[in-house]
């Protein structure tokens, strides 16, 4: 059997949204509360699709659907349970008795500054984000992260003035913002993190010889033929080509 492109199964995954659901072939529904209404919907649904079958339409906070972007970041409780739990729309799905509150963005100020006039050093951290000093190790970040990040750890490698391990750490983050909301401290860790990220590529990763390599080779002009060729091609031709890499990619 061929396998899918990642396109494929994206497009597969939405569509019960793209081209509607038949209720002849639902077997089993669940009742969700969205802004504290009630709704029926499909128990196989994810948590976006749910809400779009429920009537809503979203406008932001949708992004790619595939989980991702960290666009759909989502809050909600479970019918008879105090605790509050966070997740990705477009990554979980629905369950009986869900209670949902969609976060348009994570409201968490990110410091400007410019890593060219910045020192490798401890004191960057604390230069933008003093509030990691406040961290309590709770552990609250890390249960909120839909990526399974060990965010605390991470943050207290910056304490520790570890750009690599931060680095490391959060290498895989979303920028979902769902840690920093539930933060006691008020820590926004993901854009420390983005600074960690940023002043270790600068100064700390070593010289990578290969993309060296691959940029003087641009420079002399090796993959122009290439480059003419692909900017010559019709749109469907070039969705094509994008569709056979991906299978391509997925078979390595």
């Amino acid at each position: 059997m061929e396998e899918k492109s990642i396109m494929e199964k994206i497009a597969e995954a939405n569509k019960a949204v793209t081209k509607g659901v038949d209720e002849k072939e639902v077997e089993h529904w669940v009742t969700i509360y969205i802004m504290g209404k009630e709704y029926k919907v499909p128990a196989a649904l994810t948590i976006m699709q749910a809400m779009e079958y429920a009537g809503y339409k979203f406008i932001r906070s949708c992004g790619c659907r595939a989980g991702f972007c960290g666009a759909c970041s989502t809050v909600y409780r479970k019918k008879g349970e105090y605790k509050l739990r966070t997740a990705m729309a477009c990554q979980t799905r629905v369950e009986d008795g869900m209670y949902l509150v969609q976060i348009p963005f994570a409201p968490a100020e990110k410091a400007i500054y410019d890593i060219n006039k910045e020192q490798y050093d401890i004191s960057v951290f604390f230069k933008y984000y003093p509030e990691i000093t406040r961290c309590v190790s709770c552990n609250t970040c890390t249960k909120s992260c839909p990526q399974d990040l060990e965010v605390m750890d991470y943050v207290q490698a910056a304490i520790k003035g570890d750009f690599a391990a931060v680095a490391e750490g959060s290498f895989e983050c979303i920028q979902c913002g769902l840690c920093a909301i539930r933060c006691p401290a008020d820590i926004v860790q993901y854009h420390l993190a983005q600074l960690a990220r940023r002043m270790y590529g600068r100064y700390g990763s070593p010289e990578e010889k290969n993309v060296k390599k691959r940029v003087e080779e641009i420079k002399k002009g090796k993959f122009d033929k290439e480059f003419d060729r692909v900017m010559s091609l019709s749109s469907d031709e070039l969705k094509n080509l994008y569709t056979e890499q991906q299978r391509t990619r997925e078979v390595y």
